[in-house]
């Protein structure tokens, strides 16, 4: 375990010592005794926050509602600063699940992900309640990383696959940073726009086109907090102008990009998901 600090944050960090069973499933370990009004910044992932320690974490939507302890978020969640996780003495596993094996994995239509938090135990009953039981009597975080990657690997081959055509226009999009033509993407697969656009949305819960915009916004997001001018990053992320790269920041953080280049949602990253 690492101690990440930035500026008055001091977290305990975790990482697996080997990678998932499951292609499209990272994991990190988090120990924080204070954790003050974090900011979800929106990642193209769905994620999975299973928390078992002594406190509980909170995390606050846009609509003012409260979510306490394990919950599921899809991709893009928090977008304009929606979702602020807060939270004494917290332990928890973060799960990032590629929208590739999401539905598989949690049992769930996307579609109930789309800008929400969902409970935990809304999506696997009783065996969330379980996990958690038997993470919080593990003492060694390595273990704790098998127990979930175990469960994982015996949930996802039950769930729905998703069409070759729709993984593969995703990791088209993924691998090229969201620089892609949207509308050459169905004549890519060889399926007429319509149809990739439905298929797309309903199994993965995001259309191409938002895809594409959270991918763009991801990379330059994280060139961002590596000390990365915003001219340098909008000239070779994809955006039109450092406005226009302004803008797309705005629209996913609430912040402007100075800020976000400072957010520990995105700084701790190197520590926590050293192969992103």
């Amino acid at each position: 375990m690492r101690r990440f600090e930035h500026g008055a944050v001091r977290w305990d960090v975790a990482r697996p010592e080997r990678p998932s069973r499951v292609p499209g499933v990272s994991m990190a370990g988090f120990r924080v005794d204070d954790l003050d009004a974090l900011r979800m910044v929106p990642h193209p992932a769905v994620t999975v926050l299973v928390e078992f320690g002594s406190g509980t974490p909170v995390m606050e939507d846009a609509a003012g509602l409260r979510h306490r302890g394990s919950a599921v978020t899809g991709p893009g969640a928090g977008s304009g600063g929606a979702i602020v996780v807060r939270g004494e003495h917290v332990e928890c596993v973060q799960v990032r699940l590629s929208p590739l094996i999401a539905r598989a994995v949690l049992g769930a239509d996307p579609a109930e992900l789309d800008g929400a938090v969902v409970a935990l135990d809304e999506l696997w009953g009783g065996e969330a309640g379980h996990i958690q039981e038997r993470l919080a009597g593990t003492p060694s975080w390595q273990d704790r990383f098998a127990l979930l990657d175990a469960l994982i690997a015996r949930r996802f081959p039950v769930g729905p696959p998703v069409d070759p055509e729709v993984a593969w226009a995703w990791r088209r999009i993924v691998g090229d940073h969201g620089l892609v033509r949207v509308d050459a993407l169905a004549d890519e697969v060889g399926w007429s726009r319509k149809r990739l656009w439905s298929r797309f949305s309903a199994q993965l819960g995001l259309g191409p086109k938002r895809a594409v915009k959270l991918v763009r916004f991801d990379h330059a997001a994280h060139r961002l907090v590596a000390g990365e001018t915003a001219a340098r990053v909008a000239a070779e992320s994809g955006y039109a102008d450092q406005s226009h790269l302004h803008r797309d920041v705005m629209a996913f953080t609430g912040a402007t990009p100075l800020t976000v280049a400072g957010e520990p949602f995105l700084a701790v990253d190197h520590l926590a998901w050293p192969d992103r």
